[in-house]
Formats: structure tokens, sequence, C-alpha cells
């Protein structure tokens, strides 16, 4: 799938407002096939794979957005996981008696049919050792000020720094507000790092700088899976 897809994400969060009552079917499956044209898996329509999987147990979709080196929300298999790398991100669907591992790949059809296909693939159980919403927030915040440091330290065009990031990604009714801002603010920088560039830099200048957004990187997709699971999070009275 192209970087900048959103198809994973947004199956996770109107999957899950779905499945808990806060939107109905056809809105949820609206909201993903808004983020890469119209969506099968296996050859299946989402609206009635859905629907099968809800029937067979469904009970919740998590989210794995994996990076080589990182397979941040995966458990294996070895196959799904290395689809789900390559993919750049996956969505589980856990049943009551086992897993599924969702994986986007383009569907092109003729000339003009640009769609996603879902790879349905075994995985493992669901991980426990992701970050809470509040720990994301905090890790996206020490990494936002390091690498701006590093950055503010490293003299290139200026024209090579992108303004404005495009939107997309947002989460659905029925998650908290504080995942809906940790959202945004993840998914405004990882369009950032997708426009990020090294034109006009020397080798030294390139490694530093490497390095800051690769630390981004990292805290970026775990805010973004932090978020996308914040709906299983105990709602806390303050």
């Amino acid at each position: 799938m192209r970087p900048e897809s959103t198809v994973c994400p947004s199956l996770v969060a109107w999957g899950n407002a779905w499945l808990s009552g806060h939107v109905g079917l056809d809105e949820a499956a609206d909201h993903v096939e808004a983020a890469g044209g119209p969506v099968v898996a296996g050859d299946v329509p989402l609206r009635k794979y859905l629907a099968n999987l809800r029937g067979g147990g469904l009970r919740e979709v998590r989210l794995a957005l994996p990076a080589p080196g990182d397979p941040l929300g995966l458990s294996g298999p070895a196959a799904f996981n290395s689809a789900a790398v390559d993919a750049g991100q996956a969505a589980i669907a856990v049943l009551g008696d086992r897993n599924l591992g969702l994986v986007p790949v383009p569907d092109l059809r003729g000339s003009s049919y640009v769609g996603v296909r879902l790879e349905i693939h075994d995985a493992g159980p669901v991980r426990h050792d992701l970050p809470t919403l509040s720990e994301a927030e905090r890790e996206l915040s020490d990494a936002i000020r390091a690498a701006t440091e590093a950055l503010t330290s490293v003299d290139g065009p200026a024209q090579d720094r992108p303004e404005r990031a495009p939107r997309g990604g947002e989460l659905a009714p029925g998650y908290p507000g504080r995942a809906h801002r940790v959202s945004a603010l993840a998914t405004r920088l990882a369009a950032v790092l997708r426009l990020a560039d090294e034109r006009g830099l020397t080798s030294g200048q390139v490694a530093a700088r490497a390095t800051a957004l690769r630390e981004l990187d990292r805290a970026v997709r775990r805010a973004l899976v932090a978020a996308h699971h914040a709906i299983f999070e105990p709602v806390r009275n303050h």
C-alpha cells in the first residue's frame, strides 16, 4: 500500500465504533472506503465481510503499524508479520476463538478501477505490551522536543521543510476526546515525515536528521496505535 493510506487505521476506528454501537455498518464501511476506494476482503465486499465476521464472534479490531525492525502491534505468525511490515499497516480482527490479520494491497482491475484488497492471514494473540494513550502521548511530546532540537541544528534549504500536512485518518464516534487530539497530531506529523527529504544536506547533516526523524516516526506510530486502541481503555473519572 502507498505510505499515506489510512485504510487500516480507518478500519480499526470505524470498525470498533460500529461494534460498540456508535455507528451503523454502512457508515463505518463508507468511511473505510473513503480512505482507499472500494474494499474487498479476499473476494468478499467489505460490508458483507464485516457482517460475516460479527456473526462469527468478532469482538474488536486492533491496529498494527510496523516498520522494519519494529513489529508494532504484531504477534505473528511470520507470514502475517512479513506481509504487514511490507504494507506498513495491518488490522487484526479479534474473534472468540482466533484472530485474523488483514493486510491491504492495491486492487487494480482494468484501466480505471482502483481499490483495496485485504489479504487474510492467521494472526497471533493480541499484544498486551503496547503503550496506553497517556504513555504514548508523553513519548510523542518527548520525541517532538528531541526532533526539534536536532533539526534546528541542521541547516538545510527552507523549502525542504513542509509547512502543511494533509488531513486524514480521523477517529470515529465513541473515542475519547484525548484520543482524537493525539491521533490528529500524530497524523499531521506522519504527513510531515513523509514529506521530509534530504536535499541540500551534507552527509553529517543527513545522519543527524535521519536519527531524529526515525525516533519521531516510532513515537508517531505508537501514538496512532494507542489512540486507535483508546476505545478499549477504561474511562477514568477526574
